[in-house]
């Protein structure tokens, strides 16, 4: 017989209370934050080239820094807030996030602001897994836990859609330095409140920090996302296989560096615990399916259906809507007594039916892409709420840091992987219909074509087929791929049951209160 995975009848672990619910809240702020700086730019890039005049290799810089930087930290800091402790190194980088913030809005180049954007790329990979890592401290009863990182993936996935609605809302009132500044009330309501609400956590016996596996990291992760984020704009180009191929010989050397080392930076048993490697890759898939699906909607909005760059914004806000409710609807049903694989299986065949709405999709379909838009973001919502909750409750407390940095991590990577894949399966589609008499420039883009659709009668109108049917071909391949991942959840979790801290041996509550934990 299968035990409910979600069972919580034998936690004996006291409920949260008041201060830790605030506390919640408090934190919510930096993570909202730092997930709306990945599109807080996509709006003021214009005005920041008219006033620092960078060149196209530093706005490309400008742009991606952040995510590179961020991407290449997060299991490096997730390891770190492990040793030192979590609320410590949260509270080092919401300075360091607040600082950066302020140089970056008063950039008087484009150098200064890269820097800048690094920097906020620093503290925003600490930021991340610490806030995860809290939560798992805080929140030991496993119903309170589920509830509450069912907020949490709400509010990373909203924060990645209001970041480009907030940018172009402030750019037009105000200057592009702004975009910056409103990142500064949060850190500092954090950095005052943090040491008064939120408790100390660190591993009782850390070991000595694996200094070799920082560049290791680094190294794994920077070449695969930059090859991944460039191949859907430039294709399969030779520079951006190579770099893939070097990440993932580096991420063998990485994977080595763990199993062999005395004191790794990701201990290789976290992967022993059962459930926590299947939620590392569903993560990565359901990133794919929600990454891979922005690329499209975002220019079918503006280049298809001619909208302005704020008007666009704005209407995709509206499928973020119902993201509010997602999580804890999931989470209830999962309290109730549904087996958790079978509400992620669920999720995931959500997310797939978004992919089919989307490739009945025309040129003229603006409710239709919307709906389908609402319909993926639920769906993702629900499995990133209950695959971060399992692999949060599977990993010891003292890991929690790592855990939360290799679930983000994966989550990244899925993300890249989506664009790359679903880009440019659209992009060859989109390529296939259009007429080799056209000038070339017609036959890389949407983008491309439009700009010259003056020169050729009816270039515009045979562009804007092709976009979206590429943008079908490549829903298509997403409703597959997220329909498999239905399976594989129900086949790989029906029988992973959590880790609660009833199981966990006698002494290590103490070591942990010792922490400063309740």
């Amino acid at each position: 017989m299968t035990t409910n995975p979600t069972s919580t009848t034998t936690s004996p672990s006291p409920g949260a209370g008041r201060r830790e619910w605030t506390a919640l809240g408090v934190l919510m702020l930096p993570l909202l934050l730092v997930s709306m700086d990945v599109s807080v730019l996509y709006f003021a890039v214009p005005s920041i080239s008219a006033d620092l005049e960078p060149s196209g290799t530093q706005q490309l810089w400008i742009f991606d820094i952040y995510a590179f930087v961020l991407a290449g930290l997060l299991m490096t800091m997730g390891s770190l807030g492990d040793r030192i402790g979590h609320r410590r190194l949260l509270l080092i980088g919401a300075a360091a996030f607040g600082t950066a913030s302020l140089l970056a809005a008063y950039a008087n180049s484009a150098e200064m602001l890269i820097a800048a954007r690094a920097v906020l790329g620093i503290g925003g990979a600490t930021l991340m897994p610490s806030t995860m890592a809290m939560l798992r401290t805080m929140f030991t009863d496993p119903a309170q836990r589920a509830k509450a990182i069912g907020v949490w993936s709400g509010v990373m996935t909203a924060g990645i859609a209001l970041g480009s609605v907030l940018s172009g809302v402030l750019v037009e009132h105000f200057w592009w330095g702004s975009v910056f500044l409103v990142n500064l009330p949060a850190m500092a309501l954090l950095l005052v409140l943090g040491p008064l609400l939120l408790p100390e956590s660190k591993s009782p016996s850390p070991g000595r920090f694996d200094w070799l596996s920082v560049p290791l990291s680094m190294a794994a992760v920077l070449p695969v996302i930059h090859g991944l984020k460039e191949i859907p704009s430039e294709g399969f180009n030779v520079r951006y296989v190579v770099s893939i191929t070097v990440g993932l010989l580096f991420a063998a050397l990485f994977v080595h560096r763990q199993r062999t080392a005395a004191s790794p930076m990701i201990s290789p048993d976290l992967f022993r615990g059962r459930g926590f490697a299947p939620s590392v890759v569903l993560n990565l898939v359901c990133m794919f399916g929600v990454m891979g699906s922005a690329y499209f909607t975002t220019q079918y909005l503006q280049s298809v259906l001619g909208k302005g760059a704020l008007e666009a914004a704005l209407w995709a806000l509206l499928p973020s809507v119902p993201i509010g409710v997602a999580g804890p609807v999931a989470t209830q049903l999962v309290q109730r007594g549904a087996n958790r694989a079978y509400v992620v299986t669920a999720g995931f065949a959500i997310s797939a039916a978004g992919f089919a709405l989307l490739a009945l999709a025309g040129t003229d379909s603006l409710w239709l892409v919307l709906t389908s838009c609402a319909v993926l973001a639920v769906g993702g919502v629900v499995v990133m709420s209950q695959i971060m909750d399992l692999a949060m409750g599977t990993a010891p407390v003292e890991r929690a840091g790592s855990a939360s940095s290799l679930m983000e991590t994966a989550g990244e990577f899925g993300g890249a992987m989506g664009m790359a894949v679903l880009g440019s399966i659209g992009t060859a589609i989109y390529r296939h219909e259009i007429p080799a008499s056209v000038p070339d420039v017609a036959h890389e883009t949407l983008g491309g074509a439009l700009a010259v659709a003056d020169r050729v009668p009816g270039l515009a109108t045979l562009a804007r087929e092709a976009f979206t049917s590429g943008m079908q071909g490549a829903a298509i391949a997403g409703a597959v791929l997220l329909a498999g991942a239905a399976v594989l959840a129900a086949l790989a979790l029906r029988r992973v049951e959590l880790r609660e801290p009833a199981c966990e041996t006698p002494d290590e509550p103490s070591k942990l209160s010792a922490s400063g934990v309740r």
